[in-house]
């Protein structure tokens, strides 16, 4: 028996997402939209993308899928010092979509996207012949000149890390094994280096780092939220989940010390909390993390693998 109607794709645009449309959008009418930086401002851009059963579970609710697929891009862009200002969508849907899941996915969308001040520009819709695959590509701008690169960081520079580590990764194991105001501007006048943690905390900071410098980072000053630490103190083994799983979406950076306390108050002023964990150090290898008993670690699968 054949299912309910579906629209066509020019219907599916014109009922979900026109209404997200931004200036130079067309309304989604035309195949190209435009967009003109301010005065004085270098572009970003980025693009991430997630894929049902990969990294996200297909029965999630849709507006949390949305906005999971805007975020891993907006805190890409935050970690460059930049602020958003518009999107690309590209939606290859299975063959058993659903109108309720596009509505849905729709309406977190939209929420996130203004939100974070970043309107849709455009993008394409098609038939995956799998899992659904969301693909945004994120554009942002920054004053000329001013990107916080990743790999830049000092000899000396004091670690830091927004919000708190570790939620998504036990919040999966829970699942598994039952029984943001923006900071960019604070990142870009204060960071060194900076960069999003989205692989997991411990082989991010290895990537930031590179040769020739390494880490040793205090475990016990890695923020964590209260549900995250009352896990880990009943079962210790957890920290390097927390550590190592990823999807925090926080920015990770490094601040001369000098400028930590500014770079703190400035965070603060925006409403995002920062915590102080380590110190970059000259030497290779991977960072080295002082558990609460003392003892030094080091996690040879220190991030998530996407091969």
């Amino acid at each position: 028996m054949a299912g309910p109607a579906r629209a066509s794709e020019e219907g599916l645009i014109a009922r979900y997402f026109a209404p997200l449309a931004g200036p130079g959008a067309d309304g989604l009418r035309d195949d190209a939209a435009t967009l003109t930086p301010a005065p004085g401002h270098d572009l970003v851009v980025t693009a991430d993308a997630v894929v049902a059963g990969i990294h996200y579970f297909a029965e999630d609710p849709p507006a949390s899928v949305a906005r999971k697929a805007l975020g891993v891009n907006l805190s890409d862009i935050a970690a460059k010092g930049a602020v958003p200002r518009g999107f690309l969508l590209t939606l290859a849907l299975p063959d058993d979509w659903t109108e309720a899941w596009l509505d849905g996915f729709a309406q977190g969308l939209g929420a996130a996207a203004e939100a974070a001040g970043c309107p849709l520009l455009g993008g394409d819709t098609v038939r995956s012949g799998g899992p659904a695959l969301i693909s945004v590509t994120l554009l942002g701008e920054v004053p000329s000149g001013t990107i916080v690169r990743r790999t830049t960081a000092r000899v000396g520079d004091r670690i830091c890390v927004t919000g708190t580590i570790g939620d998504a990764a036990l919040g999966l194991r829970m699942r598994l094994e039952p029984g943001a105001p923006w900071a960019a501007r604070a990142v870009r006048r204060h960071a060194s280096a900076a960069m999003d943690v989205s692989d997991g905390l411990a082989g991010d900071l290895a990537k930031m780092l590179g040769a020739g410098r390494t880490a040793r980072v205090a475990t016990a000053d890695v923020p964590l939220s209260e549900a995250a630490r009352r896990a880990c103190a009943a079962e210790p083994a957890l920290i390097e989940a927390a550590l190592t799983g990823g999807d925090d979406y926080e920015i990770l950076c490094t601040v001369a010390p000098e400028r930590l306390e500014d770079f703190r108050a400035a965070a603060a002023a925006a409403g995002i909390a920062v915590a102080a964990i380590g110190t970059v150090i000259s030497g290779d290898g991977p960072p080295r993390f002082e558990m609460r008993d003392g003892a030094e670690r080091v996690f040879a699968a220190g991030a998530f693998s996407h091969f």
